[in-house]
């Protein structure tokens, strides 16, 4: 029977283990640390390690590369960044620009029925924008091609009205189309609220009356 000779790099690690099939690796292995194993008949090392979770990422500018990166854990990490919130968003001077609507954890929502399983089946989404002016203009712009060769464009004119420090209301036009050579406007107007969660000089997040989490990103010059 061989004697195993476990050793890590932390105080109170080396074991003698005359039967390893017997003992529980949890028992004797503490997570955060590596080990090595020699055999009292070869002592040739076999190498083993327990991985360690992750160092959190706590610094702003951090967490904004981790979300402009898709990473699968963007509700965890926007909500994370709300802590690093200016005060009153709304009135920070950075909410004004040019921005690229990079994710929206319901995928609908941005382009409304074009982003629909239904609408997907005719049109492509290249691209959706979203223009603040001061003093209180909001543009919404979606880039589609129908059928995959045939471009167009989807824009949307509101007004944005300011609830609070973070809340604000924009009460859209009637949409409209602009395909081929056809220009016309179809629907109603229709009316969303927002939350701004973040906003700094590279993203804006913002979070829907209904949950859905927006991720905008600045457009470059």
């Amino acid at each position: 029977m061989a004697t195993y000779i476990v050793t890590g790099t932390g105080t109170g690690t080396t074991t003698l283990i005359t039967n390893p099939r017997r003992i529980s690796s949890s028992l004797i292995f503490p997570h955060n640390r590596s080990y090595r194993f020699w055999t009292s008949k070869t002592f040739r090392p076999i190498y083993a390690s327990v991985s360690a979770s992750p160092a959190p990422v706590t610094k702003p500018d951090d967490l904004v590369d981790t979300i402009l990166s898709k990473h699968k854990r963007v509700a965890e990490v926007a909500q994370e960044l709300q802590r690093f919130c200016v005060d009153e968003p709304m009135k920070c001077p950075l909410i004004f620009g040019e921005w690229d609507v990079v994710y929206c954890s319901n995928p609908t929502s941005p382009g409304g029925g074009y982003r629909s399983a239904f609408g997907r089946l005719f049109f492509k989404t290249n691209e959706m924008i979203q223009v603040l002016e001061a003093p209180d203009v909001i543009r919404n712009r979606v880039s589609i091609s129908l059928f995959g060769f045939l471009d167009g464009e989807v824009s949307l004119k509101g007004r944005l009205n300011v609830l609070d420090e973070k809340w604000i209301q924009v009460i859209f036009e009637p949409p409209e189309l602009k395909v081929g050579g056809l220009d016309f406007q179809y629907g109603g107007e229709s009316e969303v609220k927002l939350e701004i969660t973040y906003i700094d000089e590279k993203i804006r997040l913002g979070k829907g009356s209904r949950g859905s989490l927006f991720v905008f990103q600045r457009c470059k010059p």
